[in-house]
């Protein structure tokens, strides 16, 4: 995977992740800041710590880095990591949820 920009997702912990920007647009948001001119040096995620962050970081890139097809070892892949994904501690879920909550508005 490869793209021609980078971008950096700051948590409230302080932490900084780069990303390519093909992964930071999975969320809706991250894409709306970008295309409004709002991530000029860095995406501050108020919200989220760095440790809920990295997993989000995690999710979308293995989702960006699947390929589209209809290849079954690809879709059964995809399956298996996200329910695997998914088994954490009670805390921790809640904790993406709301990440994904605000990942997706």
């Amino acid at each position: 995977m490869s793209s021609s920009k980078t971008i950096v997702l700051r948590s409230s912990d302080g932490e900084t992740f780069e990303v390519d920007e093909v992964v930071a647009v999975e969320s809706q948001t991250i894409k709306h800041m970008i295309e409004d001119g709002c991530a000029d040096t860095s995406i501050p995620l108020p919200n989220v710590t760095s440790k809920i962050l990295s997993k989000v970081i995690e999710y979308c890139k293995k989702h960006v880095e699947t390929p589209n097809s209809d290849e079954k070892v690809a879709e059964e892949d995809l399956k298996t990591f996200d329910s695997d994904f998914v088994k954490v501690d009670q805390g921790t879920l809640f904790d993406l949820i709301l990440a994904i909550i605000c990942k997706r508005n």
